[in-house]
């Protein structure tokens, strides 16, 4: 019997974080995983597109999620994304992932390209097969892998037991209910786009993993609330507000993440460097915004939170 309830809730997606010199700082990593469980959120998505992934060398992500799981394990579910574009390094992290104790790993389809589907099914079950006693999520994000979780694609995967969900992160809400209906009450999808979290949740999604919610997990877990509560106007409110903070995030010269970890600084003291090339750093002009988004989330915790 598959153990889901561990992830039904908000799960943050985990920034990297760096030194001054642009290399992955473990003491960072830990303190921005301390702020996480001081927040009360579900668990923690570590070394997804929000971990910059595509940037990471191998060793740069078992030394994130090393960090990570000295603060967090037995206090959060952690749910590790192990993808790399080749079939060989991601077992490695795999492997990696199920020695520290994770709850789960995850990964992206294959990326640049187009391999037939039963090549993707392959490289996913290799994938779970070098982590025999962990559960395995898909991740489907087609809009930046360039391939989508169709239906006879996740047929196909639902036939390995250790395959327990969906990562989805495809603009279309629909997408959730179709991959809900036909996986059942077995399997668990998450929302992925954050700017329709209650709309996901409303569909089906029983939990969500998000690159936003880092910035503002208070928010996110109140609109949770909300849902469950059946109190969709109120949710609806937040979700709103909260949207208002991810499109002034995504003004800013510098790449969203960026802005974010600038956020992290001015709202909670954290310190978690920049972002990695060819990501754009934040320019000068962009401080204006980063302080113009840190007071949005003041405001609407004041207003929603207290």
């Amino acid at each position: 019997m598959k153990n889901l309830e561990k992830y039904k809730g908000v799960i943050p997606a985990f920034y990297a974080c760096y030194d001054e010199e642009g290399n992955v700082s473990p003491e960072r990593v830990r303190e921005l995983t301390k702020y996480f469980i001081g927040k009360g959120v579900k668990g923690l998505y570590v070394n997804g597109s929000s971990g910059e992934c595509i940037y990471q060398s191998v060793e740069d992500k078992k030394v994130i999620l090393e960090n990570v799981m000295k603060e967090a394990k037995g206090k959060l579910t952690i749910i590790a994304h192990v993808a790399c574009n080749n079939t060989k390094d991601s077992q490695e992290l795999a492997a990696h992932a199920e020695s520290l104790g994770v709850d789960a790993i995850a990964a992206i389809p294959p990326i640049y390209f187009r391999l037939p589907e039963y090549a993707i099914a392959q490289y996913w079950n290799d994938i779970s097969d070098a982590a025999p006693n962990t559960d395995f999520v898909i991740y489907n994000i087609p809009q930046l892998a360039g391939v989508a979780l169709t239906d006879s694609l996740f047929a196909e995967m639902r036939k390995n037991p250790r395959v327990i969900g969906v990562k989805n992160s495809s603009m279309p809400v629909q997408d959730i209910q179709m991959f809900k209906k036909a996986a059942g009450e077995d399997y668990i999808i998450f929302n992925g786009p954050d700017e329709q979290f209650i709309s996901g949740r409303v569909i089906g999604a029983e939990g969500g993993i998000g690159g936003t919610y880092g910035v503002m997990p208070d928010l996110f877990l109140k609109m949770d609330e909300y849902v469950r509560a059946g109190k969709f106007d109120i949710a609806r409110e937040i979700q709103y507000d909260v949207n208002e903070v991810i499109y002034k995030m995504c003004s800013a010269h510098g790449n969203m993440y960026a802005v974010i970890k600038a956020i992290l600084k001015i709202n909670e003291g954290l310190e978690a460097g920049s972002v990695r090339k060819p990501l754009a750093a934040l320019i000068e002009s962009d401080m204006a915004i980063v302080e113009e988004a840190a007071k949005m989330v003041r405001d609407a915790r004041a207003k929603y939170i207290g």
